[in-house]
């Protein structure tokens, strides 16, 4: 891990560690202050406090940065400088950045085509590789899309996390540091039961619930790299960065079919949207409430069978990357 070394040295590790004791990781923010303790180094900086001239020059955007990094950027010197200014030092608080909106829109795959993955999944050669990832795809993918949880959730599972006779699984290291229990289904709970059976007595006592053969953990760059295999056994085309079909995707899929299923079970969108909430873990229905027009555009005339659906659950649809 990158050690700093200017004139900031001490208040940023100080500053890192009051926050990460409030519960917060700040593993972004970690490299982030890097770039910027780089940047005093270059700049020779010898007085504490941030100066106007410093602010501006971090605030520029950066060849091929996105405005959300930029933003993200920008904000974590704000914060930074607020800190040392409630520390007695005069430091200039930037003006906060002008907001950026999303124009990421998730792929969402049908029914039929997340059948075709299962499909794919159930047809891959394990073989015998200890080292091999192969064994977890066909259980992984559908924990994934039949729970929504992200991927670093799921690789993240303990085996003591996961309860194959009730069919629940625990979170307990979310992005947004909400623990939550999860029920999921008796198809993929059966699924999950054989991937286990097929795991060696060394493996199958291994500390994580998704382990190779050789019951290390799995690694989640191989993982995405399964998913883009598993989508070209399915016959499904990517259209390349930023188009999708992405691994994360799986999660967009549960949520707009689970908003359908449940408005063709003619649950309200005022029970079924909190539902939905803490199923995926979001700190607000704000987070969630997005997902309603995604369905509203794939099943058309769906949602407006529903009964008195309010003006507020039609949000314009805006995503990140890591929703």
């Amino acid at each position: 891990m990158y050690k700093f070394k200017g004139i900031y040295e001490r208040l940023l590790n100080q500053y890192i560690s009051f926050k990460r004791n409030l519960g917060y990781k700040f593993v972004d923010a970690y490299y982030t202050y890097s770039l910027f303790d780089r940047m005093t180094l270059e700049r020779e900086e010898t007085t504490i406090g941030i100066t106007c001239e410093l602010a501006s020059a971090w605030a520029k955007q950066r060849p091929n940065e996105s405005d959300s990094t930029k933003y993200r950027r920008v904000m974590y010197i704000i914060q930074f400088s607020r800190y040392l200014c409630d520390l007695g030092y005069d430091s200039f608080v930037p003006p906060y950045p002008a907001s950026y909106k999303s124009t990421f829109t998730p792929y969402i795959l049908t029914k039929q085509q997340m059948n075709v993955i299962f499909e794919a999944c159930d047809s891959i050669e394990v073989g015998t590789l200890a080292n091999s990832q192969a064994v977890v795809i066909p259980a992984l993918f559908r924990i994934m899309y039949g729970t929504g949880i992200r991927v670093g959730e799921a690789v993240s599972l303990l085996r003591t996390d996961v309860d194959l006779s009730n069919n629940t699984l625990f979170i307990r290291d979310s992005k947004n540091g909400k623990e939550r229990i999860i029920p999921f289904s008796e198809s993929v709970a059966k699924v999950c039961r054989a991937y286990r059976g097929s795991l060696s007595e060394e493996a199958m006592y291994a500390s994580n619930f998704f382990v190779r053969r050789n019951g290390m953990p799995c690694n989640k760059k191989r993982i995405y790299n399964w998913f883009r295999k598993v989508l070209f056994m399915a016959g499904i085309s990517h259209g390349g960065r930023g188009n999708g079909p992405r691994l994360h995707d799986v999660r967009h899929c549960f949520s707009v079919h689970s908003l359908a299923k449940m408005a063709a079970d003619g649950i309200d969108l005022y029970y079924s949207l909190p539902i939905l909430s803490e199923y995926l873990g979001h700190q607000s229905l704000e987070a969630t409430e997005k997902y309603v027009r995604l369905t509203a555009e794939m099943y058309p005339g769906l949602l407006s069978q529903t009964n008195n659906i309010c003006a507020y659950a039609f949000p314009e649809a805006e995503f990140t990357n890591d929703d």
